[in-house]
Formats: structure tokens, sequence, C-alpha cells
């Protein structure tokens, strides 16, 4: 750049800036007021602002709002940043007063620069970049694209989590292993069973995923600054989301009501907390994982996880449970957001919500560090975990639980006797119950069997 600046001026002033940056004047007074944290607004909204951009550049174009060089100027220079240029350029932060103008005006600056250096023209950011645009549309629209592909993402990784649990319940289904019950013995069940448990609740998140896309797919876009459409043409109205539509593949439509739809921001709590839902099996689950792979000695040492790092610094040989610990701080951290987003939403006045730049950074992180986590739990730990049938074995028939198997035949006092029985003569309750002749030894293998453990409940012969 030899040290050369440009010059731009704005209601509060000339500001000089170096030359061979794209963005302007106010994005510099942004960079100055907002200097707060080490973020940038996130790549994929900046994109979904963009396809915002673009549909509204190819809309005014139709109608006869935009010049058609200059139109086609803009529009290239839409297709770059989607491309992946100029990224480097969106540099504002995102946490910023002003309901996300910071943010637009990044975007209209950088392209209407762009545009001028493809068109060598003028072009302005205000009056053709933003032409028939708002913040308070932009904004909200971007945030709902945004969320729609990181949704689509978040489920398929779920549904590639579920489906990897559901292959390890396929092939440790024969291990038998005591069940437990508030840390406490209780009784018997198979591996296959427990994971089954894990993939069904996955499953149900999968579903619920699936099924939030329906809140974020009405959007505000002409509403311009309240919802009435001040400013924007009528047909201008009815066609910019269509065209939104078309050129991101979601299922987008026009709200009902933009009024409503500027006001308030209930759906994007609404998917917050399906986010906390899988936040909460996942924290639940890693941990069962960490808690059957305890020990491995002197805990439970059941589930075998990947060993992916050494442990201590201090402790040669100790293996800790890492990616089922990082999972469960992505689980914490999507229920902080989640506190977050509600009391954000829950501050808007009036028209307009000024905490939408903190809605958008923290529901786009959810997203991101879910889709991100549950690949990670997949890939490096389900994938290649196992159940030590030996340790599963050797601590149900320890327990006194396998005595509840023949409650059916005995009745509560009677397993209760062959359990003091038991533990006076140091003998398993199979020892015992065989010895007393209540059942076979060959009686016992097919009690204690996987087949007979996966059955539903008993049935008498009469």
């Amino acid at each position: 750049m030899g040290g050369t600046v440009r010059r731009e001026e704005d209601l509060l002033g000339a500001r000089d800036l170096p030359e061979g940056v794209l963005y302007g004047v106010q994005t510099l007074r942004a960079m100055e007021n907002f200097s707060i944290s080490p973020y940038r607004v996130s790549p994929l909204f900046v994109e979904a602002m963009v396809f915002v951009k673009k549909a509204a550049a190819l809309t005014n174009l139709e109608l006869g709002y935009l010049e058609e060089p200059k139109g086609r100027a803009i529009l290239q220079a839409c297709d770059e940043v989607l491309e992946g240029k100029h990224r480097e350029h969106f540099v504002v932060d995102p946490f910023q007063g002003g309901a996300g103008t910071s943010t637009h005006m990044n975007v209209n600056e950088v392209l209407a620069r762009r545009a001028e250096a493809l068109l060598g023209a003028p072009v302005s950011p205000l009056e053709e970049v933003n032409l028939h645009q708002s913040t308070n549309d932009v904004y909200p629209t971007a945030l709902r694209v945004a969320s729609l592909f990181r949704l689509k993402e978040l489920e398929s990784e779920i549904a590639g989590l579920q489906e990897a649990l559901q292959r390890v319940e396929t092939r440790e289904a024969g291990v038998v292993k005591l069940g437990r019950t508030q840390l406490q013995d209780a009784v018997p069940l198979t591996t296959g069973l427990e994971i089954a448990a894990w993939a069904e609740a996955f499953a149900r998140d999968r579903w619920r995923i699936f099924k939030c896309r329906e809140r974020l797919k009405t959007v505000n876009l002409g509403g311009t600054a309240v919802g009435t459409g001040l400013g924007a043409p009528r047909e201008y109205i009815f066609r910019v989301s269509l065209r939104l539509k078309e050129l991101t593949g979601l299922n987008l439509s026009r709200s009902e009501n933009l009024v409503e739809a500027t006001q308030n921001l209930d759906p994007f709590v609404e998917v917050s907390g399906i986010l906390k839902t899988l936040g909460s099996n996942l924290l639940k689950i890693t941990s069962d994982m960490r808690l059957l792979a305890s020990g491995p000695q002197g805990g439970l040492g059941e589930l075998l996880l990947p060993q992916r790092q050494p442990g201590s610094t201090v402790m040669p040989g100790k293996v800790n449970p890492v990616i089922p610990e990082a999972v469960g701080q992505v689980a914490l951290r999507v229920m902080g957001n989640d506190q977050v987003i509600t009391a954000a939403a829950s501050l808007g006045q009036l028209e307009l919500n000024p905490y939408l730049p903190l809605i958008a950074f923290t529901l786009l992180e959810s997203l991101e560090i879910l889709s991100r986590g549950c690949k990670t739990l997949r890939t490096l730990c389900v994938e290649g975990m196992v159940f030590d049938g030996k340790r599963c074995r050797e601590l149900l028939e320890k327990s006194r639980t396998l005595a509840y198997l023949l409650l059916p035949k005995l009745g509560y006092h009677g397993v209760e006797k062959v359990l003091k029985e038991a533990e006076e003569r140091g003998e398993t309750v199979g020892e015992r119950v065989v010895a007393l002749g209540l059942v076979s030894e060959e009686e016992w293998r097919d009690l204690t069997s996987p087949e007979n453990l996966t059955r539903l409940g008993f049935t008498e012969e009469r």
C-alpha cells in the first residue's frame, strides 16, 4: 500500500482509510467503537448476508431500479465473496451496538468497493448495494439463512453419531453386564441394550433438529425498518424472498406479518432450546461413557475407550477419557448459550431488538460446536470403543442382583433368603441357587443369557 490513504465521509465527518482495504468509513468507526472481543463475525454469517445482498441486487435489476452495469458489478462482487475471496476485509467485532448495523455496513462497503474496482465507476454502499433494504430486515434474514445451513449440517452429524452407536450396539449385543440405578447395582442387561438407549436419544435429537428448521424458514426481508416495507417497492417486497430461496436452495418464504417478524425473536429461542436438549443428551451420555470407562483397575472398567493422548505430566501411563470430556464441555457451553439467547430475546423493545448481534454470535457458535462435537465424539471415540466382556461378567457374577432373575419363581422373600445365604457362605448367587437345587447349572446359564435378558418380561407356561 506504500502508506497511501483514501478519504471517505459520512454524517459524522471525513476519515482516512488505508488504500488497500475494501471496507469504508462506517466499518472503520465500528472497529474503533467495538474493539471488545478477540472474535470476528462468523464467515458463514457473512456468506448468508451476501446471499441476501445478491437476492436484493437481482430483484432490483429485474425491476429496473439498478442500472445494468452497476447491478452486474455488485452481483460479481457477491459471487467473489461467496467463492471465499476478500474475507480479510470483514473485520468488525460481533459484540456491537446498533442491532447489527456495523456488520451490515461492513458487507455493504466491501461489496461496493469491489464493484467499483470491477466497474471502474463509483458504486454507493447505501444507495445501490443497500437499495430497498434495512439492517432490520437484512440482518435477521441472514441469521435465519446461516442457521438453516448449520442446522442441516448438524442434523447430518447427529445422524452419523446415531448410526455409529447402532453399529456398536449390533457388535456388542451379546455382552451381559450389570445395570445400575442411582449408582448402585441393579438388574442385569446387555451392552447392546445400553448402547441402543444412547442411540435412541440421539435419534430423537435428530428428529427435533429436522423439525425446528421449520421455525426459521419465514423471513422478514422486504420489511425494511420496522416491517411496513417503507421505502421499498411492493413488487420488490413480493419477489426478493423468492430470489433468496432460489439462491440458497433453502425452503424460505416471506413472513405474512413482517412487523411481527421484525419485532420478535422467539423462533431463535425455540431453536436454542432444541440445541440445549441435544446438549443435555450429550452431557449425560458422555458422562456415562466416562463412568463405564473409569479406573480401569480401580473403577468400573467395563468400557474401553480409544486412547488419544497421555493423561498426566506426573503419573506415567495414565490415559484420560479426553473426548467425552471435551464434548461434555461443548454441551455445557451450549446450555449456557441458551440462557444468553433467552435473555437477549426477552430484551427487545417495541419494534426492534438491539441485542440481535449477541443472539447471532451465540446461536451460530452453539450450532458450530455441536456439529464439530458430534463429529469428534463419533470419529475419535464411538467408532473405536469396545466393551470388556470378561470384566462385565466378573462384576455381574460378584453382584447380588442376579438373584432378581428368580423373583417370578421364588418371590421377594425367597430371593432375600438366597442372598443372605450366599453372603454368609461367600458364594456367588449362581453357586448358591444351584447348590440349593432351585435351578440346574444349565437353567442358570439360560436365565443369565443375553437372549433371556433381552426378552420383554417373562411368560408363564400353563
